[in-house]
């Protein structure tokens, strides 16, 4: 069934009521509402949601209770839940908070299709009268986009195919991308992106996307593309190799935030660059020990192959750097450290600028989006020293490992006006309502809440 529908006679009503509320709301329903909810042991609790029988002329319907604050994923459950038919909501709400539905009811019908028979059958909504609609579809597009790079396996979703579906997402808003693959990138001076992708059979690359009147604010997006990590000749165990499709996920966040922006108009002279790669093994792969080169002059020395994100991005934040852009933003799904420090469900930001700070951390909560700052801790930079480069790209000593790969980064970003690091993990490890296991885009709602602010 569609997710949405214009209109429908035989929609049900969907109540939506705070729980404080329910007692006064109890009272006015007809007499066999309140038994049928007394005699089923309905209890108001925040997301509970109960089916109401009709009766002569009264239509069947739903009463979902409320959390205090309409957030993007009180209604995700529903679509599911309730299987085929047609809904609608019956209580009024502010347009703010209709649109928080609609974007929480799309979110839920998400699943990955693409190699499944059959799909899962879920609800259709009546589209909320006073709910931003435009908005919401952009923001439940920009979900579906992100969330299918991450889930498709590397075989359908190589350096090729994600350049392939950046160009898909320019064409249509009639941005223009350039592509340098393979031995061009040593050409061009992108030697670290090369070595870490150089020994895949499918070339790396680096993406580079722009868009936007030239005289606008910069703002520039980067984003991690190992479209899958082994971990090099220090090679993964099956069990931390096993989900490393994922490992673009930073490349698939800052697409989607792209799509958002460009949907969404904002006033910004935006470029994307994604340094694509596959971290393989063969006889021409990067190894522990090596010096690599990088764009900006820096020598690297190779600590350990798996930790080959930093290596791929520092080549393509320096590019971004030489721009000097008002905003920098980078994602990836860089350190376990990140994992073990907050978990799954928090992004962490690193950036020097306080302001920032507190605006991405304002806008995340608002946006039921959160991240968690961690400080770039500058005494831990020693920690990356090397003996034989100016900077090794995998600490002896495994603590702060998330702090010091953010130092690593920063050491390449010094004429942007400002910067910010996101360390993701891109994805839901268990089925939450609106957040089926699987891929997801952190940190995007965030964002585009704080540069919608800022440019809109």
């Amino acid at each position: 069934m569609p997710t949405f529908v214009t209109r429908s006679r035989q929609a049900q009503p969907i109540w939506s009521i705070a729980a404080a509320d329910y007692g006064s709301w109890l009272k006015t329903q007809a007499v066999d509402i309140r038994q049928w909810l007394t005699h089923t042991g309905f209890r108001a609790t925040a997301g509970k949601f109960a089916r109401i029988p009709g009766a002569g002329r009264r239509q069947p319907g739903v009463l979902l209770i409320l959390p205090d604050r309409v957030g993007t994923f009180a209604f995700a459950e529903l679509p599911r839940a309730l299987g085929a038919g047609v809904f609608r909501l019956a209580t009024a709400m502010s347009a703010r908070d209709a649109t928080m539905a609609a974007v929480g009811w799309g979110l839920g019908t998400y699943r990955y299709q693409r190699y499944k028979r059959n799909g899962n059958g879920h609800a259709s909504l009546v589209w909320p009268a006073n709910a931003d609609r435009t908005r919401a579809e952009h923001l439940i597009e920009a979900h579906t986009l992100v969330r299918d790079l991450i889930n498709t396996p590397t075989e359908d979703m190589g350096p090729d195919a994600l350049a392939a579906n950046v160009k898909q997402v320019a064409r249509a808003f009639g941005a223009k991308v350039q592509v340098i693959v393979g031995a061009d990138l040593l050409r061009r001076n992108f030697p670290a992106i090369h070595a870490v992708g150089r020994a895949a059979a499918r070339e790396p690359r680096l993406i580079d996307l722009r868009w936007g009147p030239a005289d606008a604010p910069k703002l520039t997006l980067v984003g991690k593309g190992v479209c899958f990590d082994s971990g090099g000749l220090d090679i993964k165990p099956a069990s931390g190799m096993r989900w490393m499709k994922k490992d673009m996920g930073g490349a698939a966040t800052a697409l989607g935030l792209a799509q958002l922006i460009m949907a969404s108009q904002l006033r910004v002279r935006l470029r994307v660059l994604i340094p694509a790669v596959e971290n393989a093994i063969a006889g021409n792969a990067y190894r522990p020990g090596d010096v690599i080169r990088t764009r900006k002059g820096l020598s690297v020395e190779i600590g350990n192959t798996d930790a080959e994100g930093r290596v791929i991005l520092c080549d393509a934040l320096a590019l971004a750097d030489e721009e000097a852009p008002e905003l920098l933003l980078d994602f990836a799904t860089l350190t376990g450290a990140a994992r073990v420090a907050l978990g799954p469900e928090l992004a962490a930001l690193f950036t020097d600028d306080d302001q920032l700070a507190e605006d991405v951390t304002r806008f995340g909560s608002s946006h039921d989006d959160p991240v968690w700052r961690l400080p770039l801790w500058a005494p831990y930079r020693r920690m990356i020293d090397s003996k034989f480069a100016d900077i090794t790209n995998s600490s002896d000593s495994g603590f702060g490992g998330a702090i010091t790969a953010a130092l690593f980064l920063k050491e390449f970003v010094t004429r942007s006006q400002a910067w910010a690091h996101f360390d993701l993990f891109a994805w839901n490890d268990s089925d939450k309502p609106g957040r089926p296991y699987g891929g997801e885009a952190m940190t995007m709602r965030a964002l585009f809440g704080l540069l919608e602010d800022r440019y809109g």
